[in-house]
This record gives structure tokens, C-alpha cells and sequence, in this order.
């Protein structure tokens, strides 16, 4: 069984375009793989934080995971500061890449030129050697991302291929090479801004309404599908390029539904926008409310402690394995005995 590896961060509570492209993916993903769910609360401390909203925001996300439909027994979840592995890893990722290769990441480029080198935080710099130490610890086949993590996989990758061609020989590879793995657009890959819906769908964005979250409330769910920006044509068609508003509200309805996007046009052949709105806006509501029913009894629950306890050990079990290879691969600590 090949392994999947992902990660998201507590960095609020995620909206429909995240629970749409990635997961409810996972949902399905942990019957045929071998699962690795994380939160990737290191990656959060790359900008100040406040202690208690951090540790607060990390549970709701472990709540949200299982709420959604993720099974302990079929992957395993768990808290990325858990598992001392990730940072001792990233270490030796860090010590194997180029300075080079980190400076050309997007975010550190853009971050850093609009606020000064100076001002940004060395993590920013070098957390993607933290994104590659998680993925290697697990010996991950497919990583399930967005077009735009994409780079990241790539140093990844990079990083793999230099790691076994500096340390291992041909037939005994230290680390896994990952594949990516993004799901397509139509499909819910990248869900767009309900009031910009040629930018991404984003929990950070400055208008409200632009933003689904997981655990708004039926009546704001309403009001920001119905204030939704579509174009004055009035007919219903899948067509991004020119169309982005209500293709994308297609998108949603289909990932949120049994239906395929040719299967709703022809539904709403004769219908208008409002109509439209009306009805997506109840396939929302009715997907979100049994979530978010579940998400509040585990987030007091020493269920959700149990689980996130078990999958702190489950991980470990390998992350340190392949921790211990790729430290005996670079000479750190004592010659192991016999």
C-alpha cells in the first residue's frame, strides 16, 4: 500500500475551498493508502503567535479532521511538535541544501521584498526544509497539494535525489521519492473567492464575505452565497475563463454534492442566478451542519486526547526509523552496536 503524507496549519478554521481540495480528499484517500495526517503547527511559528489561540486552533483543526470523516483506524492523525523527528530532520535537510535553493522560494521572495529582509524571520526562510522533513520521515509515496505548494514538492524531490546520491548506493536508498499529487481544478483542486473569483478562496482575506468558513453559521452561509459575484448574463454554464464567478460556484456544488458540473447545468438549464444561489447555498448548509455538530463534541472530548495521543505513537514508530537512517547516513552520534 503506498503512503500519503499532508499537513495544514492552525492558522484558523479553514474554509470550504480547504475542506473541499484537501480534506474531504483525505476523507477518501485513507481507504486505499496508508494515511499520515498532520498538523503542522511548527510551520505556524514562522510568524508571531499567540500562545493559548495557537494551542486553541490546533485542537479545533484535530477536531475538524475527524469531524469531516477521518478514521484513527484507518490513518494516523496526529500534532507535528509531537514528534521531536520533524525538527531533528529538518536539520540535516537544512545542512544538505543550498542557500540558493531557499532564497528562490516564492514566499520567502515575496515576503522579504515587501518588508525587508531583516524584518522576516530566518524560519520563514527555512521552513521548506521543515516541509521536506515531513515528508520524507514517512517514507511518503504521493503528496495530495495545490498548484501552489507545488515548489515545494519540488525541493523535496530535489532534496531526496541529492540526500541518496551523496549518501546511498543504487540499491539500498536511504529516503523515498515523492510524487505529487493535485487534484484537478474542476474537481475542487482550487475553490476561488466568492467576491474576487479570480483569486483563491482564502481564511485571510480582509472581506468576510469573499470566505466560507467550515463552522459558519447557516445564515451567514446564506447570505455570502447569495451576495456571491457571478456576471449579468444570468445563464448557468461552466466556463472559467470567462465565466469565473458562477463556475465557480458550479465547482462547489458538484465537490458538495453527488453531481457532476454537466449534471447541474442541465438541472438549472432554465433557472436563474437567485435560484441558483438558493439552492447551492442549502447543499452547503446540509454538508457543513452534521461537521459541525460532530466537530463541537470532540472538541471537549477526551476522545479527540485519546486520538491524538495513539497517533503521536504511531507516528513516531516512523518518523524515528527514518530519522535513525538518515542520521546514520551523515555520521551524527555513536556507531550503533551489534
Amino acid at each position: 500500500m503506498e503512503t500519503i503524507f499532508s499537513g495544514i496549519q492552525p492558522s484558523g478554521i479553514p474554509t470550504i475551498g480547504n475542506y473541499i481540495g484537501a480534506m474531504k480528499q483525505f476523507v477518501h484517500l485513507q481507504e486505499d493508502y496508508q494515511c499520515y495526517f498532520c498538523i503542522v503547527d511548527e510551520h505556524a511559528i514562522t510568524v508571531p503567535q499567540d500562545r493559548l489561540k495557537l494551542r486553541e486552533q490546533i485542537l479545533q483543526l484535530a477536531s475538524l479532521y475527524l469531524a469531516v470523516g477521518l478514521d484513527p483506524t484507518k490513518a494516523t492523525i496526529f500534532i507535528q511538535s509531537e514528534i521531536p523527528a520533524h525538527a531533528e530532520a529538518s536539520w540535516i535537510v537544512q545542512c544538505n541544501t543550498p542557500l540558493g535553493e531557499l532564497e528562490r522560494m516564492t514566499q520567502f521572495k515575496d515576503k522579504s521584498q515587501k518588508t525587508g529582509r531583516t524584518s522576516v524571520s530566518a524560519g520563514l526562510l527555512t521552513y521548506p526544509p521543515l516541509m521536506v522533513a515531513d515528508i520524507i520521515l514517512y517514507n511518503t509515496n504521493l503528496v495530495p497539494v495545490g498548484e501552489d505548494q507545488k515548489q515545494h514538492l519540488e525541493l523535496t524531490r530535489d532534496f531526496v535525489e541529492r540526500f541518496n546520491t551523496r549518501y546511498a548506493t543504487p540499491k539500498q536508498p536511504i529516503l523515498v521519492m515523492p510524487e505529487v499529487k493535485i487534484p484537478k481544478k474542476d474537481a475542487g483542486g482550487r475553490i476561488m473567492s466568492l467576491q474576487e473569483p479570480t483569486k483563491k478562496m482564502s481564511k485571510s482575506d480582509t472581506n468576510s464575505k469573499g470566505f466560507i468558513s467550515m463552522l459558519d453559521e447557516p445564515s451567514n452561509i446564506r447570505k455570502k452565497i447569495k451576495s456571491a459575484v457571478t456576471d449579468s448574463s444570468g445563464v448557468i454554464e461552466y466556463d472559467p475563463e470567462n465565466k469565473p464567478g458562477i463556475s465557480n460556484l458550479l465547482v462547489i456544488y458538484s465537490a458538495m454534492s453527488d453531481l457532476t458540473i454537466d449534471e447541474i447545468v442541465a438541472k438549472y438549464t432554465d433557472s436563474n442566478y437567485a435560484t441558483f444561489k438558493a439552492d447551492l447555498a442549502e447543499v452547503v448548509v446540509n454538508e457543513l451542519e452534521p461537521i459541525q455538530t460532530r466537530y463541537k463534541e470532540l472538541l471537549v472530548s477526551d476522545e479527540l486526547q485519546q486520538i491524538l495521543d495513539e497517533g503521536a505513537v504511531e507516528a513516531s514508530k516512523v518518523a524515528n526509523k527514518t530519522l535513525q537512517r538518515m542520521k546514520n547516513a551523515v555520521g551524527l552520534g555513536r556507531k550503533p552496536r551489534r
